[in-house]
């Protein structure tokens, strides 16, 4: 199928600009060989220069997310606003936490997402989209497989065929030392070696508010954490005569 059949077949169902993009990501995917057995498709390393940048945002948490939703690089301000998420028992032999995974699969995500359900139904959707890009991606189904016979919300999410290209808007979350948090998260599209999928994925508080500070106070400890190590090893001081 031509891409201007496509194209006004996108037009006549008013199709939104993430379906449109899924309608196309699976033309091609038909285009491709057929009847090829499911690859391992080979993970893009991260360049030293996206780490670079990732460290240079000192006060936004911000990591690098591939398309089965493994984040593959995070600043300190990342790991410490979703240290839950790092501490789950669903991260893998890497130490690299897979955001569906904790979000259909660990129990603390009940209480880490504000609205868990708005949760699940986005990441449901980012899966749907990869799978249209990438039908073969051995790994990839092995985690949507996991995830079906885990879960019976993922199935239900999964049932309504949402597709999610670009994921930016207001997160609520409930972190377990700072408390409530409000932040706007943005995803923009890394051009890495490869066809794999990467995004940058950053969370900023609206300047001024609680949650501004409480983000800068995860941050504050995330940038020195051998010096709180170092106060909590040493003996309290004598007190005064």
């Amino acid at each position: 199928m031509s891409e201007d059949v496509l194209d006004a077949v996108a037009r006549a169902l008013r199709l939104a600009d993430d379906e449109r993009t899924y309608l196309f990501d699976l033309a091609r995917s038909a285009r491709r060989p057929n009847r090829r057995p499911p690859s391992r498709r080979r993970d893009v390393e991260v360049p030293p220069r996206v780490q670079w940048l990732l460290d240079s945002m000192t006060t936004s948490s911000a990591f690098v997310r591939n398309g089965r939703t493994d984040i593959v690089a995070g600043n300190p301000p990342a790991r410490a606003l979703f240290a839950p998420m790092y501490d789950s028992a669903t991260v893998d032999g890497r130490g690299r936490p897979n955001i569906a995974r904790y979000v259909f699969l660990d129990r603390g995500a009940h209480d880490f997402f504000v609205d868990r359900d708005a949760a699940c139904a986005a990441t449901a959707a980012l899966l749907r989209a990869e799978v249209g890009r990438e039908p073969a991606d051995r790994a990839l189904r092995v985690l949507v497989g996991e995830l079906s016979m885990l879960s019976p919300e993922f199935r239900g999410h999964w049932a309504a065929r949402d597709v999610l290209i670009h994921h930016d808007g207001v997160k609520l979350l409930r972190h377990p030392d700072v408390g409530r948090l409000e932040l706007t998260f943005q995803s923009l599209e890394l051009p890495l070696p490869g066809r794999a999928v990467h995004e940058l994925i950053t969370y900023t508080a609206e300047p001024g508010t609680a949650s501004e500070d409480r983000l800068e106070l995860l941050a504050i400890r995330a940038a020195s954490p051998s010096r709180s190590a170092q106060e909590s090893s040493e003996p309290p001081p004598a007190p005064r005569p």
